[in-house]
């Protein structure tokens, strides 16, 4: 693990959080699991049969009798739960039988629970899309008061880099949102401040970034930008945020200076927003393969708890990372 993640498990374990891993069907969740539980980064509540995990956790060799074990053919709380989800979306056509047939797989089951409080953050995806984590997430969980909507984000950390926060910056949206408009972009913004400022323990200084640095060039794209700008310091003035900026002027400070002078983010920005989901995922995918930079995500944000979605082709070690990711983002 690199020094990042490092950084947020020993916060993690301070914090004694309880999350949920709805996919107990898949051996990676189990040693996940053993790991969490033995290095004292959260509880853990795992969503299955008891006997089936029991197997499983034999055939791998690790011990998971320190985790919770809910199985939703076997709870007493599930008709709660299932009228639960009915008043949730009644007015989407729920019907009893629907929230049944919905409540019987797992992670739906987990993000109910989540909903009535028996855990702090819910990490799922490792065999499943990310609509099937999403999806009942937004449905169930819905978005936080202060967010109109749930975005991703990536933390990269930059080797031999002394720009951004000692070479650890936040990109977003690089996984989530593919054009989003300058309401949607300011945001973004917004959100991925408060999780900065969480996750890295440093103050957010925020470039929404562009082709253009303070009108060096007009068009309907830079215009979306100045727009967001404009939106974001209007929502949050508290937030250090500025653009639009082009990339080397947000975080090489020579350019900065010449290019925007006065700028309080220019040349110092270590949350960089993008203008689409083409440039963010381009970005961070060129940043991580040339600067041989480590990148943690996509990491969900706007979420009234936090769920967040794993690639399926995801590491023991990825599990156990995101789920110390979440536990910190329950503090947001």
């Amino acid at each position: 693990m690199g020094k990042f993640i490092d950084e947020i498990t020993v916060k993690a374990r301070s914090l004694g959080r309880t999350i949920i891993l709805p996919e107990s069907e898949d051996i990676r969740t189990i040693e996940a699991t053993a790991k969490i539980l033995e290095q004292g980064i959260a509880k853990v509540v795992l969503i299955g049969n008891v006997d089936e995990i029991s197997a499983l956790a034999s055939k791998a060799g690790v011990d998971v009798s320190g985790a919770t074990v809910i199985d939703p053919d076997n709870y007493p709380r599930f008709e709660e739960f299932r009228d639960k989800l009915v008043e949730l979306r009644k007015a989407k056509g729920m019907t009893e039988e629907k929230a049944t047939e919905m409540l019987k797989q797992h992670i739906p089951f987990g993000i109910m629970c989540l909903k009535m409080g028996i855990g702090d953050g819910l990490v799922a995806g490792a065999c499943h899309s990310t609509a099937d984590t999403m999806r009942p997430g937004l449905q169930i969980i819905k978005t936080a008061p202060d967010a109109k909507m749930v975005s991703s984000f990536f933390v990269m950390s930059v080797p031999n880099c002394d720009m951004g926060e000692n070479g650890t910056f936040l990109f977003a949206d690089p996984g989530l949102n593919e054009n989003p408009d300058a309401e949607k972009l300011a945001e973004i913004a917004v959100s991925s401040a408060k999780s900065f400022e969480a996750l890295i323990g440093a103050t957010a200084n925020v470039a929404m970034l562009s082709y253009s640095t303070y009108g060096s060039a007009h068009s309907e794209l830079t215009e979306k930008v100045v727009e967001a700008t404009r939106l974001a310091k209007e929502k949050a003035p508290d937030i250090n945020l500025d653009g639009e900026l082009q990339a080397d002027a947000a975080i090489v400070p020579s350019v900065g200076e010449f290019k925007a002078p006065g700028s309080s983010v220019a040349g110092k920005a270590n949350v960089l927003i993008f203008p689409d989901l083409n440039a963010g995922n381009i970005s961070y995918k060129l940043v991580q393969r040339l600067a041989k930079a480590e990148a943690y995500g996509p990491i969900m944000q706007g979420f009234a708890k936090p769920v967040n979605d794993l690639s399926r082709g995801c590491s023991v070690d990825d599990i156990v990372g995101v789920v110390a990711v979440t536990a910190v983002q329950s503090t947001i």
